[in-house]
């Protein structure tokens, strides 16, 4: 979600100014690729466009042609960039030799009225609750379900789109509410008929919160690359004379905390990652057990080895066990050398992003695996889809009384 909040913004600012904007999203990647399933590039009437969907070798393509292509609607274009489709018909080839290829979606966003992509993007960015949405990607051959069609589950919420009066509807919905337990995009077949509808079920998380306990000047290119991955971050630090807004301009909020008082983050920690980093004892102890009691899914302490354990003893013997020690890495980062304090800040977000996506943050030349995760497919129950296309089918055509 971090890299379409600034693409967000620019899309909101043409609709306020009456405009429509083409927005092409990556549906489908085969084989390697520089984004994955869900990047996104805004091609507006004016301006430059916003966000994109490869490592910079389809956006002026795309951005010369996305007006062109969404003139009768949405549009499917496929991208190669394996040497050897060149000249291939089925798809547009860059001979780039990364043997892969990019499958985007264009389609014209409206310059007014209900929008459920606008709806889904606007509500995780404004309640910080991830959603998941179902794109059809490969539309029927009877029309039944067009190309671009949608339905959104927001957490807690009820689902809508254009997929609602769809026979697939509760199934789909099913797979949505899965795709937001599992927190993660794949594609799924459902039958129809004597073909399948393929359907882009996308996760929508919200944007990564960084917590910054010290207010010192290393903590400063801590928030200014952290914005550059477009995260939330916060600063608190008991100190007023460190803790000013105007030494952290890019901060979203910059907060005076009293370890006289009992800890009060608890909600702002929640589901965060978390720095402790004020070079005192006494806040380190106070922040530390506090982070520790509040649920955080990452939390890094800056000082040695021996610092943090003297640290834990203390809190310890305070206040008995320490629920969100799992979560906690000490000292905080990545051996990549180096002691400026942007250097250390490196270290401490690659340490951060690591641990959140799952990797050890080793170096790419060690990994057998695929760089990226390969995107799942799934098959939907043919059972539960011919019983939905029944029902439907009785419902149209049963005679009414």
């Amino acid at each position: 979600m971090s890299g379409l909040i600034p693409l967000l913004d620019v899309l909101l600012a043409e609709r306020n100014a009456g405009r429509e904007a083409v927005l092409a999203t990556v549906v489908k990647v085969d084989g390697s690729a520089y984004r994955r399933p869900g990047a996104r590039m805004l091609v507006s009437r004016f301006g430059r466009p916003e966000g994109t969907i490869s490592g910079g070798c389809l956006e002026a393509e795309v951005a010369r042609k996305a007006w062109w292509l969404t003139e009768a609607g949405p549009a499917l274009r496929s991208y190669s960039t394996s040497e050897a489709d060149e000249g291939s018909e089925e798809a547009l080839s860059f001979g780039l030799g990364c043997n892969g290829k990019v499958h985007v979606l264009f389609e014209r966003l409206p310059a007014s009225g209900p929008c459920a992509l606008i709806t889904a993007l606007l509500g995780v960015r404004d309640t910080q609750q991830p959603a998941a949405i179902a794109t059809v990607i490969a539309s029927s051959a009877d029309g039944s379900h067009r190309l671009g069609d949608r339905l959104l589950l927001v957490s807690g919420q009820s689902a809508e789109g254009e997929l609602l009066q769809s026979a697939l509807a509760e199934q789909i919905r099913i797979d949505l509410q899965q795709t937001l337990v599992r927190g993660k995009s794949s594609r799924y077949l459902y039958p129809n008929g004597t073909g399948k509808i393929e359907v882009l079920m996308e996760y929508l998380p919200p944007v990564r919160r960084l917590v910054v306990f010290g207010a010192g000047h290393d903590a400063q290119p801590l928030v200014r690359m952290a914005k550059l991955l477009g995260w939330h971050v916060t600063i608190i630090d008991g100190r007023s004379h460190f803790a000013r807004a105007e030494r952290f301009p890019d901060a979203d909020q910059v907060l005076v905390g009293d370890v006289e008082q009992p800890f009060a983050y608890r909600e702002l920690v929640r589901g965060a990652a978390v720095a402790v980093m004020t070079h005192s004892l006494v806040q380190d102890a106070h922040w530390l057990q506090g982070v520790l009691h509040s649920e955080p899914c990452y939390v890094g302490q800056l000082g040695p080895r021996e610092r943090t354990e003297r640290l834990l003893a203390g809190i310890h013997e305070q206040q008995g066990e320490l629920p969100g020690l799992a979560c906690l890495h000490y000292p905080i980062g990545l051996d990549l050398g180096g002691d400026t304090p942007e250097s250390v800040a490196m270290a401490m977000l690659a340490e951060i992003q690591a641990v959140l996506n799952g990797r050890n943050g080793g170096s790419l030349r060690f990994r057998s695996a695929s760089i990226h995760d390969s995107d799942p497919v799934l098959i939907a129950s043919e059972t539960e889809t011919e019983i939905a296309f029944a029902a439907e089918a009785y419902r149209r055509f049963a005679v009414q009384p």
